[in-house]
């Protein structure tokens, strides 16, 4: 998929955030009234943007609270604690992680999996601060967090391992789910790693990466 049409596509599909901006207040200063479920994805939405530049343990629910505009009390309201307000920030980042990665059904599998990894690779390139906090709070140990970051990644593995051809491959021993599993961790840091340096200075094109991302699978199975 082009990079203009990626774009495009992970745009349509974040409402949350594009909830979390659309204004609390209507015009001449009177609040707009909200559904519940339109409230719980402004105030998601919040949480994700705020995660762009803080891991989650971090996050303030009142500063959540006050960019929506509302008070501490009422946010309650919408998630009973602060670990459930959390959980489903965490949550929607690994959705929308799953969600962009996706590639077109009708493309050999083989370019499905060349354009998996390359949307993965846009999207760290273009919110690398996000994805860290994503990665970071998981690292942190909040079990809330470990569990929806291995639910992400097991996800994202049972995805390629359907595009290898092996998709009943998914029990917890099975050598290539281990491998695949591994070589996703490769793939996350070594691209962390490589869109953290300034453009010009990057060793490869995002193509030339992938590519390596691919050898690199390859060379694993046939260990």
């Amino acid at each position: 998929m082009p990079a203009e049409e990626e774009l495009h596509a992970e745009a349509s599909l974040e409402d949350s955030e594009a909830g979390a901006q659309g204004g609390v207040e209507a015009s001449e200063g009177r609040r707009r009234r909200l559904s519940a479920e339109d409230r719980r994805k402004q105030l998601v939405g919040i949480g994700l943007m705020m995660l762009r530049t803080q891991p989650i343990h971090e996050l303030s629910i009142d500063a959540v609270a006050a960019e929506a505009g509302i008070s501490r009390g009422l946010l309650f309201h919408y998630f009973p604690t602060k670990r459930d307000f959390y959980v489903e920030v965490m949550s929607a980042a690994g959705r929308r992680l799953l969600r962009v990665t996706k590639p077109d059904p009708d493309l050999p599998a083989d370019e499905q999996l060349r354009q998996m990894l390359l949307s993965f690779v846009a999207f760290v390139t273009r919110r690398r601060d996000s994805y860290i906090s994503f990665v970071r709070g998981a690292a942190g140990g909040d079990n809330f967090v470990v569990e929806v970051y291995a639910a992400t990644r097991a996800g994202l593995t049972t995805r390629v391992l359907t595009l290898l051809g092996q998709p009943d491959a998914t029990a917890p021993a099975s050598p290539l789910r281990l491998t695949v599993h591994a070589w996703l961790a490769y793939v996350e840091d070594l691209t962390i790693e490589w869109s953290g340096l300034p453009e010009p200075d990057r060793p490869t094109t995002p193509d030339a990466l992938v590519t390596h991302f691919i050898t690199a699978l390859q060379a694993l199975r046939a260990l």
